[in-house]
């Protein structure tokens, strides 16, 4: 893993919420606003931007902690600007905090985790969980 970050270092993601990003369960559509589940994988995503320029060839991240805190709805159309800041690099694991925003609105702050390990490693870890 390459150690080219440092706390406060930061990466942007912008993302234009579309209808396939709405609050959607198996009974339908309840509002028709960014999902908090749809808005937690963009904000991994955002922190995975880090990740994608610190792993190896041989390496690969892996999730370990998501926390969101959905603050205002985003409406379909409106471009959210999603920024994840080094928290904290730890041996292989990679902390965020992430923070989005519909111009100067809050949208959601949260944290994310995550860890580079070799591929080869996760694939045992994946092997012995079907063993």
């Amino acid at each position: 893993m390459k150690n080219i970050f440092k706390p406060g270092d930061t990466k942007v993601y912008h993302k234009i919420v579309s209808e396939k990003d709405v609050v959607t369960f198996e009974s339908g559509t309840v509002h028709n606003v960014y999902a908090t589940f749809a808005l937690a994988r963009d904000m991994e995503w955002s922190s995975r931007l880090f990740v994608l320029d610190m792993k190896e060839e041989d390496e690969e991240g892996i999730g370990t902690a998501l926390k969101i805190i959905h603050k205002s709805p985003a409406l379909v159309g409106e471009k959210v600007e999603i920024t994840a800041t080094v928290k904290l690099i730890q041996g292989n694991e990679l902390i965020c905090d992430i923070i989005a925003k519909v111009g100067t609105r809050v949208v959601a702050e949260g944290k994310t985790g995550q860890k580079v390990l070799k591929k080869e490693k996760l694939k045992e870890i994946f092997k012995n969980l079907t063993a």
